[in-house]
């Protein structure tokens, strides 16, 4: 029965990660319902997964389609950016998978007794090398959380890099079935030069369901059927901590890389709640 049942989630979470698929539902996301229709599905998600409207920047009567609503915006002051020296603050509302230094042979944590490698989520043995030493943090984003991703760092973004993929679910079920799932769906890695940290890639990876992922500084939109590809601007661009990088059109993950590995963790521990703003990273005072 065990048996069974493992091949049964196998063939389920394989069935549910095609791109095409996704893009499906992202065209549902973004019809442009009667409003009382819409709000009647808005409202039945916020029940089911607890949303804090009181958060929001605008009301449910802004929102002309289920996407704008899973996209929206905070009220100004909701994440307040930990201002200190020496700081990396979360790029994300999420709950802490794992936090530390790099393994030995650059291999990161999916869950126990599976890892997958650091060159293969990043597209790149060169920047794999850079970071390879350094410190490390999986975030995951559940349906209920804001997904809009920030600059944990101030710096200059000196490029990005698109992976095209399969689009699995980021749950439980997914990671424990999924060989290298991280490295496997579809994400963007936006590479950050900073004085203080040295490079920084906040890492956002997409999953099932829309499985698009956009950028606030640039055109890309993925699961678009656009190719993976490197983009260096012709000038690096400033970006300032807690500044927008990008949105998850529906949940998913940021695998945070910071070339330093001098940072000890700002008393953050795996299965930890997150803000956006919040410490993870506390360089200690001279």
């Amino acid at each position: 029965m065990a048996r069974a049942r493992d091949f049964g989630e196998r063939l389920f979470v394989r069935a549910v990660s095609a791109p095409a698929l996704s893009r499906l539902t992202a065209a549902l996301a973004d019809l442009r319902l009667p409003a009382p229709l819409l709000r009647v599905l808005m409202r039945a998600y916020i029940r089911a997964y607890r949303v804090d409207m009181s958060e929001a920047a605008e009301p449910l009567a802004a929102f002309p389609s289920f996407n704008a609503f899973f996209t929206r915006r905070l009220r100004q002051g909701a994440r307040p950016i930990c201002a200190e020296a020496g700081v990396v603050v979360s790029p994300c509302d999420s709950r802490v998978h794992s936090i530390g230094t790099m393994p030995d042979g650059g291999r990161l944590e999916q869950v126990k007794g599976r890892t997958y490698s650091l060159s293969a989520l990043l597209g790149s043995e060169d920047d794999a090398r850079t970071f390879a030493r350094g410190v490390h943090a999986t975030l995951y984003l559940s349906p209920s959380m804001y997904h809009r991703v920030h600059s944990p760092v101030d710096g200059l973004i000196r490029a990005w890099r698109y992976v095209p993929g399969r689009l699995f679910p980021v749950n439980a079920l997914a990671v424990r079935h999924v060989e290298g799932l991280f490295a496997v769906n579809e994400r963007v890695s936006i590479l950050i030069d900073t004085p203080e940290f040295g490079s920084v890639a906040v890492v956002m990876v997409g999953a099932t369901n829309v499985g698009r992922m956009s950028l606030s500084f640039a055109d890309l939109v993925t699961n678009s059927g656009r190719p993976g590809a490197l983009t260096q601007p012709p000038a690096p661009i400033p970006v300032e901590r807690g500044q927008e990088l990008g949105a998850f059109n529906l949940g998913s993950t940021v695998v945070l890389l910071i070339a330093d590995a001098s940072l000890p963790p700002a008393g953050i521990a795996p299965g930890q709640l997150v803000h956006v703003g919040e410490p993870l990273w506390r360089r200690p005072p001279p």
